[in-house]
């Protein structure tokens, strides 16, 4: 049986390259932190590297997210937290001997979510991993996890892979950068009519609104299908923080393309030597991430989105 294809935007980068050699040595080290800028793509790598430990050809092969000797942990609750009670219930696990195959994989998915006693407990096994086990860390954030749990783990970083990355135009986000960029366009020259400044008001919860619902069937379309791929015997925590975790990925993808958008609209009038563009361009990109590290803890997203575009509204209508 061939093993589960690494993700095609990965398949003979270095990372990959090493991965495999390590692999075909029977050398790869017991800890490794996988990071990157997608989950998405960094749990298809953890996948690829469990399905070549597990699935050996000595024993009965079994999908890696189903295998029994594979073990994943993910936050819990809307808080989206790893706690202690979840973390010695995956040190237990490993520490029995492997049902079906000769070695076992715990796969932490987003690590940088084990509070500071999870983490603390975990760093034991680090230091002390069980025979035969292979610990994978997967992790956004790497510089969020403590430096003692860092220090002893292989580092691998991957690009996002495209395939992972698409954004869901059919949920009407074409359309609505499209719209965003032409709400851009009538500012700089209506700077000194109040009734298009009225007007810039009402398009910007127009666009609120579309928003919101956009980021709402997005999610719902995107948690449909990977519910699909989720072992039955998750819980209701578990299930609810992967959701949530869904619903955040997809509004800081949103976010990016947003300030992308911002940035092909800046360009083109700092072509034509705008020198409004040269000073709102900087200072509403600077907005926009400032929104996005809010973003991360918990800031509604309508609040921010509103407060960018009403800050975009003043900066690009000023002269």
């Amino acid at each position: 049986m061939a093993p589960l294809a690494w993700p095609p935007a990965l398949a003979g980068t270095p990372a990959i390259a090493v991965i495999d050699q390590a692999l075909a040595r029977h050398r790869l080290g017991h800890s490794l932190l996988l990071h990157g800028d997608s989950l998405e793509t960094l749990a298809a790598v953890a996948e690829g590297i469990a399905d070549r430990l597990l699935n050996t050809g000595k024993a009965v092969a079994f999908p890696p997210a189903r295998h029994p000797d594979c073990f994943v942990l993910r936050p819990a609750g809307k808080m989206r937290l790893i706690k202690v009670d979840a973390i010695r219930e995956l040190i237990r696990r490993v520490q029995v001997s492997a049902a079906v195959s000769e070695r076992k994989v715990a796969i932490i998915s987003e690590a940088e979510r084990m509070n500071l006693e999870a983490a603390n407990t975990f760093l034991k096994t680090l230091e002390e991993p069980p025979a035969n086990t292979t610990l994978l860390l997967l992790t956004v954030h790497p510089y969020a996890i403590l430096p003692t749990l860092r220090s002893r783990c292989l580092h691998f970083r991957f690009p996002v892979d495209p395939s992972t990355e698409v954004l869901p135009q059919e949920a009407g986000w074409a359309q609505w950068l499209q719209d965003y960029g032409a709400w851009l366009g009538r500012l700089p020259d209506s700077a000194n009519d109040k009734a298009a400044v009225g007007d810039h008001i009402f398009s910007i919860y127009g666009l609120i609104a579309r928003f919101g619902a956009i980021l709402e069937k997005a999610t719902a379309d995107a948690w449909t299908a990977q519910r699909a791929t989720l072992p039955p015997e998750l819980d209701d925590e578990e299930q609810i923080a992967i959701e949530t975790g869904i619903t955040n990925g997809l509004r800081l993808r949103f976010f990016a393309a947003i300030g992308e958008a911002t940035r092909a609209f800046a360009r083109e009038r700092l072509a034509g030597g705008d020198e409004l563009a040269r000073r709102a361009f900087p200072a509403a990109i600077e907005t926009l991430e400032d929104g996005t590290r809010l973003l991360r803890l918990n800031l509604n997203v309508s609040a921010v989105l509103e407060h960018f575009l009403l800050s975009s509204l003043r900066l690009w209508s000023r002269r």
